[in-house]
């Protein structure tokens, strides 16, 4: 049986923190002289009635969690979260529901996918609201990548545990004081690039909100017109802070407390920025040669779009379709890849392609020498049997999510380019899809509730690495 009372304790609380962070777009509105302030007071009131309520009901003197309880704490706080973030945007003028969950959790899961327009125009409280929701969605992220999943031994994220993931009496201050740590560096780096934003050319409006959508990898913009609405010089500064939100946050806390950069020494960290320079300076070249640009520019278009796809931040700069079919099929790629584990992106993550890789030499190898002893290492860590049977369940559950959400998407009435694509760019957390429907000039608002329910489902999959929600569907999770 799940722990009732602990679990109402804990969404009482995250709904509080919710609430709390409502007060933000409710100053926005209160200095701008918006409406929009009566939605969020109404919002704010509402889900801070139901936290006190949750709270009060679950109130227990030590709350003690077992994995059971943790597997299912960890999908639904994210769930009943976005439906109560979704409040001030069904409050709003011409938002129905099932829009107004969509993009809050597109938003939480910083996946970026949209069903509004007519942004440049929008009341900035609802503009700072959905940056906001995918700030506090890439953080919330992070902390769960570190303390949680490898706990729980999520897609082969044991490799990546620590003390700060054991979760026991002992562990919990570590893991208090490792949130704290996570969150001051994440808030220090949002600060940084909202100043280098500003002195690119941003106003401050559209350097805050940047800056949240970028260190969270989300892709939300002020502009329609997305980063193609700003300077070449803002773009760099898009590219700088993508790939640093695509990189493990810890590492940037324990260069800070080591005063050191040995910590970013690390197989995957090295594996991702080699990937993502090799793939934009190629594909850079490959479009300075195609086109009547200079290489300057071509190198700026390439490694925006890329660093952008495989950070899973998905921000628009040009329609990468127009450079061709070459480009629309590397681009569908990335989409799969991911950065770093421990970051605030999506996709299947560097680190289980590179293990993946170790493991076919193995098995290649050994079709030669079948009595070669080939010990597996990733980061001077051993990966036992354990890890690697994790990732490969990963991996087919990743892709036969993406192949039951193809098919929905297709039952709609979509057509297979944006069926195919809007299953990958959903369960990958990346934002645009491809095609002239969802891909980088178009948005959702277009497609059919259900498939827009579909897929808000498939991003929160993505978000807590399938597994964490798939196990829910297994009978024996509820016998026991």
């Amino acid at each position: 049986m799940l722990n009732l009372k602990p679990l109402l304790f804990v969404v009482g609380i995250f709904l509080s923190i919710l609430t709390a962070f409502m007060l933000v777009p409710m100053g926005f509105a209160l200095f701008y002289h918006e409406e929009t302030i009566g939605d969020f007071m109404m919002s704010g009131l509402f889900s801070g009635l139901v936290a006190i309520l949750c709270i009060q009901a679950g109130h227990t003197k030590k709350v003690k969690l077992n994995i059971r309880d943790m597997f299912f704490l960890t999908t639904i706080t994210w769930l009943i979260v976005s439906l109560f973030a979704a409040l001030p945007f069904t409050l709003y003028h011409g938002i129905n529901y099932t829009d107004a969950f969509f993009e809050t959790m597109s938003g939480i899961t910083t996946t970026g996918s949209t069903v509004l327009s007519g942004l440049d125009d929008m009341d900035h409280s609802i503009l700072i609201w959905r940056s906001l929701l995918q700030w506090l969605g890439g953080i919330g992220f992070i902390v769960m990548a570190v303390a949680i999943l490898p706990f729980l031994n999520v897609g082969g994220m044991r490799l990546f545990r620590t003390e700060s993931s054991d979760w026991g009496d002992k562990t919990t201050p570590r893991t208090q004081h490792m949130a704290k740590q996570l969150f001051k560096v994440y808030v220090l780096l949002t600060i940084i690039c909202a100043l280098a934003y500003h002195i690119s050319g941003m106003h401050w409006f559209e350097a805050i909100n940047h800056a949240m959508t970028t260190l969270s990898t989300g892709g939300y913009s002020t502009s329609d017109s997305s980063m193609s609405a700003f300077t070449p010089a803002a773009h760099w500064v898009g590219v700088l802070f993508m790939a640093a939100g695509g990189l493990p946050l810890l590492m940037f806390v324990q260069a800070i407390q080591q005063r050191s950069f040995k910590v970013w020494n690390d197989e995957q960290v090295k594996g991702f920025i080699k990937f993502i320079m090799f793939v934009s300076i190629s594909l850079g070249t490959w479009l300075w040669l195609k086109s009547d640009m200079n290489y300057l520019d071509a190198l700026r278009l390439s490694s925006f779009n890329v660093v952008s796809v495989v950070t899973t931040t998905g921000y628009g700069l040009t329609d990468y379709q127009a450079w061709g079919a070459f480009a629309s099929l590397t681009f569908l790629f990335l989409m799969f890849v991911g950065s770093c584990s421990g970051s605030t992106s999506g996709g299947i993550k560097i680190f289980r392609f590179q293990i993946s890789i170790k493991v076919m030499y193995q098995q290649l190898t050994q079709q030669f020498h079948p009595q070669a002893v080939i010990k597996k290492r990733y980061n001077n860590r051993t990966i036992d049997n354990d890890i690697i049977r994790s990732i490969m369940a990963f991996i087919m559950l990743f892709l036969l999510v993406i192949l039951l959400l193809t098919i929905i998407l297709v039952l709609t009435g979509l057509d297979a380019v944006t069926s195919i694509t809007g299953a990958v760019t959903a369960v990958t957390n990346v934002g645009p899809g491809l095609g002239p429907v969802i891909g980088p000039a178009g948005n959702f608002s277009s497609l059919p509730d259900i498939a827009k329910w579909a897929l808000a489902f498939g991003m929160l999959l993505g978000r807590l690495e399938i597994i964490t929600v798939a196990v829910l569907f297994a009978p024996k999770f509820w016998k026991y």
